[in-house]
This record gives structure tokens, C-alpha cells and sequence, in this order.
């Protein structure tokens, strides 16, 4: 039977670059693995572009396969590609794990009974705006795997009950070797026996049913840092989930929400507030008191304040959430129209404006930008 050109596999022309043969051959490594495709065809397609990347690969068979083809490799009983080892392009291709599943293609396999870390856990929490300020400890609650206690983790009801598994050794994986007209082609695939595991257990725990792990509820007091910001996240480290055969627990990320304030606004590690004043303490000037998130403040309004003039307190914001330096405040003045007025308020108001002229101050100005 005639074999497919090992450039057409690639889809490649001949002559291909090392590069684009290395780029071809993970682009469909990816689309026709068979832990990902479960078309009928898939795992003989993957053998055939492993077939073609094999001999490619290498500069001396790729020499001899343009020179002569197939029957470079019939002369001499086809090659043997068993020794090829894919290992260090399965780990590009997926994640350094050597392919999907934790085994690989000839290079190095991932220890089953090897320490692994747990899985991090993500939760969010809503806490007040004064409470992101200063920081605060909150106790949340979470569930989890965690290690059996009965067993510590082994999965057998007695620690005599677990064995290393006798199929695989230990390793999870075990080879098969096909012959092809081109050679023989070494795929690991997982122990039947032990599921990939690497142990076997003759009487599983009681309290994990062989697992290992257990779900369980856990209350965590987490130390909110002064400063966090809403949407920021924090890490809570260790309090993820149990690792895997000894390994270390994973991490608790936490997301916050932060509740809007009634009277501050937060930009940064600054704050703003809105502060209201009369017309009278906006013209002669006034000490008003001035609320902050570190006690109230008096503060001078001085002579002639414009609505919306805005001052700043320093060191009245929030304090960095990686140092111990304070933002500020910024108070923003708004000047209160009052909408009723007696008769006699009236009549001092319009005696005021005759006073000053009967017109704003600065309406001359105002009349030269529009007409000039």
C-alpha cells in the first residue's frame, strides 16, 4: 500500500524549514490527539503525523527522505522510532505535563505517587468602605477537600491494604509498541490496573471510600489589609484544598467587593466629599467642621469661596496598601441656595445686591469671552 508524503501529512511543501515543521506538527499534535479528538480516526491520524514529525525532525532521516523517499528507509528495513523521544515537544505543546492525562510519548512521565499540589479555591466577599480602609479580620467559611484522617490519604482502610501496583510499577502508565512498515512506535497509555494511580488497595477506607480526601466545611479568619480596593484580590496561602500525596495545600483567593459610602468617594488611595455652606460663610469666610475617615476636622472656608472650590487635607485618605503612606482628602464646597425666604430675608437680599451693583462681579468678563 502507498504511503502518504510525510510533507502532505504535515501539510507542508518540501524543503519546509525546521520551524515551520515543528510549528505544523504541534498544530495538528493539538487537533488530532486522541485524549482531545474522539473521532474513530483520530488516534491513526496521530500516528501518522507522529510518523512524518519523526523522521522530518531529524536532519539525517529528513536528507535521505528527500533524496530517496520511502524507499530510503525500505533499503534498510525501516527505522526504528521507538528511541524518538516527543517528550520535550508534548511539553511545549501541553503544558509540560508531556501530554494529556500526566503521560507522554517517549520522554519523561509524571510520578503518580509523587507530591502534587492542592486546588486553589476562589471566593468573593463584600465588606464596607471603612472596613477597606483600615483593614479588618473577617471569618469566612469554605468547602474543601481535605485529607482523610482515617487513612492520611493512602485510600486503604490499613495502611497493609495498599500496594504498589504490579502492572506499572508504580508509574501509571504502561507502553505499547506498534510495528509499523517504518518501524516501531512506543505510546505510553494508562495502567488498566491501577487507573493511573500507581497503587493498588485491597480494602478501601471506610471514611474516604478510597480517595484519600473528604469534603468538609472550615471556618478561616482572614486578615483584610488596610487599603484594599474593590475588585482587588487577596491570597490566603495554604487554605485551598489538600495536596495529593503529601503535597502542599492549595491557595484561597478572595475577591472583594466594596460597598459604596454615603459621603465619601474614593479615587485611589484619596477621598473626596462633598461639603455644604451658606452664602454667607461662602462670602465672609467660616470654620466648618469637615467629616474624614480619621475623625472630624475644623476646617477655614476662607473670605470669597466660589461654589465647587475644592481643598485638600493631606494625609485624611486611605492608607497604601504596601506602605504605611496616607492619602488625602479633598473637600468639595457647595454653596446652598435657600429655595424659601420671608419677606424680610428678601428685602435684605435685594438691599445686598443694590449694594453690590446689581450685576456678579465678574459679568464683564463673562460678556468679553462671548463676544470676542
Amino acid at each position: 500500500m502507498a504511503q502518504r508524503d510525510y510533507y502532505e501529512i504535515l501539510g507542508l511543501q518540501k524543503g519546509a524549514s525546521k520551524e515551520d515543521i515543528k510549528k505544523a506538527f504541534r498544530k495538528l499534535a493539538r487537533q488530532y490527539h486522541p485524549d482531545v479528538n474522539k473521532e474513530a480516526s483520530a488516534e491513526e491520524k496521530f500516528k501518522e503525523i507522529q510518523e512524518a514529525y519523526a523522521v522530518l525532525s531529524d536532519d539525517d532521516k529528513k536528507a535521505r527522505y528527500d533524496q530517496y523517499g520511502h524507499a530510503a528507509f525500505d533499503q534498510q528495513g525501516g527505522f526504528d522510532a521507538s528511541g524518538f523521544d516527543f517528550g520535550d515537544i508534548f511539553s511545549e505543546i501541553f503544558g509540560g505535563r508531556g501530554g494529556f492525562g500526566g503521560f507522554g510519548f517517549g520522554g519523561q512521565q509524571r510520578n503518580p505517587n509523587a507530591p502534587r499540589q492542592g486546588n486553589d479555591l476562589q471566593m468573593s466577599m463584600d465588606i464596607s468602605f471603612e472596613e477597606a480602609a483600615f483593614g479588618v479580620k473577617k471569618d469566612v467559611r469554605v468547602t474543601r477537600q481535605e485529607t482523610c484522617g482515617h487513612c492520611k490519604g493512602s485510600g486503604g482502610e490499613k495502611p497493609t491494604d495498599v500496594h504498589t501496583c504490579s502492572q506499572c510499577n508504580g508509574r501509571g502508565t504502561v507502553q505499547t509498541v506498534q510495528q509499523t512498515p517504518f518501524g516501531r512506535f512506543a505510546q505510553e497509555g494508562v495502567c488498566p490496573k491501577c487507573h493511573g494511580k500507581g497503587k493498588t488497595v485491597d480494602q478501601a477506607c471506610h471514611e474516604c471510600r478510597g480517595a484519600g480526601q473528604v469534603s468538609r466545611q472550615a471556618t478561616i479568619e482572614v486578615s483584610v489589609p488596610a487599603g484594599i480596593d474593590n475588585g482587588q484580590t487577596l491570597r490566603v496561602s495554604g487554605q485551598g484544598e489538600a495536596g495529593i500525596n503529601g503535597g502542599p495545600s492549595g491557595d484561597l483567593y478572595i475577591t472583594f467587593r466594596v460597598l459604596p459610602s454615603k459621603i465619601y468617594q474614593r479615587q485611589g488611595y484619596d477621598v473626596h466629599i462633598d461639603v455644604p455652606v451658606s452664602y454667607a460663610q461662602a462670602a465672609l469666610g467660616a470654620k466648618v467642621d469637615v467629616p474624614t475617615l480619621h475623625g472630624t476636622v475644623e476646617f477655614s472656608i476662607p473670605e470669597g469661596t466660589q461654589p465647587g472650590a475644592e481643598f485638600r487635607l493631606r494625609g485624611k485618605g486611605i492608607q497604601n496598601l504596601n506602605s504605611s503612606r496616607l492619602g488625602d482628602q479633598y473637600v468639595k464646597v457647595k454653596v446652598e441656595v435657600p429655595k424659601k425666604l420671608s419677606r424680610k430675608q428678601k428685602d435684605l437680599l435685594k438691599q445686598l445686591d443694590a449694594e453690590l451693583g446689581g450685576h456678579p462681579s465678574s459679568e464683564k468678563s463673562w460678556w468679553d469671552k462671548v463676544f470676542n
